[in-house]
């Protein structure tokens, strides 16, 4: 990517460690001077979003650490302790679990985006078979998380969860003896899940780092889907122009945010969740959290175990493929009316997997999970079909053009005027005049 201009310092201090260790230069070209399109909406503010729910999740989860016990006989209470008797605990303990339910949330918009602007299609595939990979550790890790209060439904959602390993031809029973520590889910358990979900957030700011630093090298897309022609025109400087955007967004998301976790703090949690993990008592209905719910009804409605377990993972890791799944030439899906149609009916299935992942796996929902199953994976076979068969919308033959086209040169005081552009507009001012 081409940069607005070159970071000059200013000071002595500034030239001295320019010299060294370009620090500042660094964070100049990242977040002041980085050209981005000018046309971004606001589904591009997710990425900040998701880094302040990262660091957000880090820190009260270093705090909860610290007086959090990962014994079977001392977790549940330990858990009630940070909750009365630690200063702020309740509240730490709320960020962090509404945080988590946050963070998916914002990562389901964030793909979305991706898959209806088309960001996987080349040359962006590494940021996105990365940000799957985010996906996966975040999902591991929060269900590592979830087993950590040590109530009914975290031992019998870890005993269900776990389970499903020992499906695996051959090395399964071995990686469930592993995961256990024993012959069931108990004392070791708990200390392996403790440990794993401690390590794997900082594992994922490593990714995060490759995600970003990948975005930076290639550039980002936007709402055309149309690659950047002319930095002078199409492009516009990080700050203020993207970094205003995002801290409204992240402002606004922080009230939603807070909104959860002052007013409803235990809605989104499971009532058998508040009683302590007991071995003997079975609950009438295992569920997980509320964003793992599609990936559980589409286990639920495969009959065979091994099956499951191999649709469970085929709908995460599929979605690492589209970049050579989509056929299309055209990536945003604005201009694509099969395309379009298809990715509704994919985010459908998906929305109506969650709450089917929430009710019993019986008659009607069962038969209704495996309708919204196979147009969940129809749309990978539908995608690379479409792509060869569908007729695109005329693309804009620029960004500046995407945005500035039916405006005046005066309409565009922002835009630095060049004879490329003023040719681009001058029709569309006579067309007005007429």
């Amino acid at each position: 990517m081409k940069d607005f201009g070159t970071y000059t310092p200013r000071s002595r201090f500034e030239r001295w460690t320019d010299a060294r260790l370009p620090v500042i230069r660094f964070a100049h070209d990242t977040a002041v001077s980085y050209p981005v399109p000018r046309n971004l909406n606001y589904f591009w503010t997710f990425g900040g979003i998701l880094t302040l729910m990262l660091a957000s999740q880090i820190a009260t989860g270093i705090f909860l650490a610290m007086h959090y016990v990962p014994n079977t006989a001392l977790a549940f209470e330990s858990v009630e302790r940070i909750m009365r008797d630690v200063n702020y605990g309740w509240l730490i303990r709320y960020l962090h679990a509404n945080g988590a339910s946050m963070f998916f949330m914002a990562v389901y918009i964030h793909i979305f985006r991706g898959l209806y602007y088309g960001s996987y299609k080349a040359p962006r595939e590494i940021i996105w078979v990365l940000g799957i990979t985010n996906l996966l550790i975040m999902m591991a890790a929060a269900f590592l998380g979830y087993v950590l209060p040590w109530g009914q439904m975290s031992f019998w959602g870890a005993t269900v969860i776990t389970n499903l390993f020992s499906a695996i031809p051959i090395v399964g029973d071995s990686i469930v003896s592993y995961l256990w520590g024993g012959y069931s889910v108990g004392n070791p358990t708990l200390n392996r899940f403790f440990s794993l979900h401690y390590l794997l957030p900082f594992m994922l700011v490593g990714t995060v780092t490759l995600h970003i630093w990948a975005l930076h090298h290639v550039g980002q897309n936007n709402p055309t889907g149309v690659e950047i022609t002319d930095f002078k025109t199409d492009t516009v400087p990080f700050t203020p122009y993207a970094t205003v955007k995002d801290i409204f967004a992240i402002v606004s998301f922080m009230v939603f945010f807070s909104y959860w976790t002052f007013l409803m703090p235990n809605y989104l949690g499971h009532a058998d969740n508040y009683i302590p993990a007991n071995p003997a008592v079975t609950p009438a209905h295992i569920v997980p959290e509320w964003y793992f719910l599609p990936f559980y009804a589409i286990l639920r409605a495969i009959p065979n175990k091994l099956g499951g377990v191999i649709a469970l993972g085929a709908a995460i890791l599929l979605v690492a493929f589209l970049p050579w799944l989509d056929t299309s030439k055209v990536r945003s899906m604005r201009y694509r009316p099969i395309g379009r149609s298809l990715l509704w009916i994919f985010a459908a299935a998906f929305i109506g997997l969650g709450y089917l992942g929430s009710m019993p796996a019986e008659g009607g929902y069962v038969i209704a999970a495996r309708i919204l199953t196979a147009l969940y994976f129809g749309y990978f076979v539908a995608l690379p079909v479409a792509g060869l068969l569908e007729r695109p919308l005329a693309l804009p033959l620029s960004i500046s053009e995407s945005v500035f086209a039916g405006r005046s040169i005066k309409d565009c005081t922002s835009l630095p005027l060049d004879g490329s552009v003023e040719e681009m507009i001058k029709p569309k001012v006579s067309q007005t005049a007429g």
